[in-house]
């Protein structure tokens, strides 16, 4: 494993594993254990993936102590709007069963996300959350947040990709000391659809799925894979014990087109 270095010292595994449409019941104890096992030490989760329990026992089960996990959780934007981040918090804390989070992030940028991120520096300040940070925000958002005078965030988790590789904005990102977190980082298996990932596949004698995620890790990006397919959750972690060359990372590079699997930022309805 690799780690990055976040603004307060903090340092988060550079390969989490996420467990979005994560069944709670049936899929997220046994993958979150599944993972641990397998070497993952940073587990990302959300309130609104309502597998949050699911994800606390598979931490219990896999017999990893709680101080070697990198443990994220998200406010949801109902909680955003309704001014009750410290409420939602606490509720995540009772279904995670822990008394910290590693780092909290709040989901979409949606109205209030001024008054919410003042309550998550408290929390930070108070202690029970390691590092905090923000998901889905565009500049416009961050600048809100600089112009209240509040602390800057330490992450951004956006939707990045080969196709989607936002390069200017994670340039910008990076030279404010705000890392970046990849979500959809394997392209919602889109990635499949492109042979250039099966020929470097065969030239490094890895896996497709292990040349993309080698992409994000030679970009600086924190990369959040899932799967709940334990040989594929081992395969996705892979990726440390072998280097793209320049060329190859250009030909990934020249992929993009800057089309979006998921959500505008500014124009979600939820």
């Amino acid at each position: 494993m690799e780690f990055i270095t976040l603004s307060n010292d903090t340092k988060i595994p550079q390969i989490g594993f996420g467990v979005w449409r994560v069944d709670n019941d049936t899929e997220a104890p046994a993958a979150v254990e599944e993972a641990l096992r397998a070497g993952y030490r940073h587990i990302d989760t959300a309130a609104v993936y309502k597998n949050e329990e699911g994800v606390a026992k598979g931490i219990a089960a896999s017999g990893v102590a709680r101080e070697d996990i990198f443990l994220t959780s998200k406010i949801w934007n109902d909680d955003i709007r309704a001014r009750r981040t410290k409420e939602a918090f606490v509720e995540s804390l009772e279904r995670l069963q822990t008394d910290y989070m590693d780092l909290c992030l709040l989901h979409w940028p949606v109205d209030g996300i001024v008054e919410a991120w003042a309550a998550l520096v408290d929390l930070y300040e108070e202690g029970k959350i390691k590092s905090i940070g923000v998901s889905n925000f565009k500049q416009h958002h961050l600048d809100q947040l600089e112009e209240a005078g509040l602390m800057k965030p330490m992450v951004n988790q956006i939707e990045l990709h080969p196709q989607n590789p936002q390069r200017a904005f994670v340039t910008s990102l990076q030279e404010a000391g705000i890392h970046v977190e990849a979500w959809s980082p394997l392209m919602q298996g889109k990635f499949l659809e492109f042979p250039l990932f099966e020929e470097l596949a065969e030239k490094y004698g890895k896996a497709p799925s292990q040349v993309v995620l080698r992409w994000h890790l030679q970009h600086g990006h924190i990369a959040l894979p899932k799967s709940v397919t334990p040989a594929r959750i081992h395969e996705n972690l892979a990726a440390f014990d072998f280097e793209l060359s320049s060329d190859d990372m250009a030909a990934i590079d020249a992929i993009a087109t800057d089309v979006r699997l998921g959500a505008d930022p500014d124009e979600i309805d939820f």
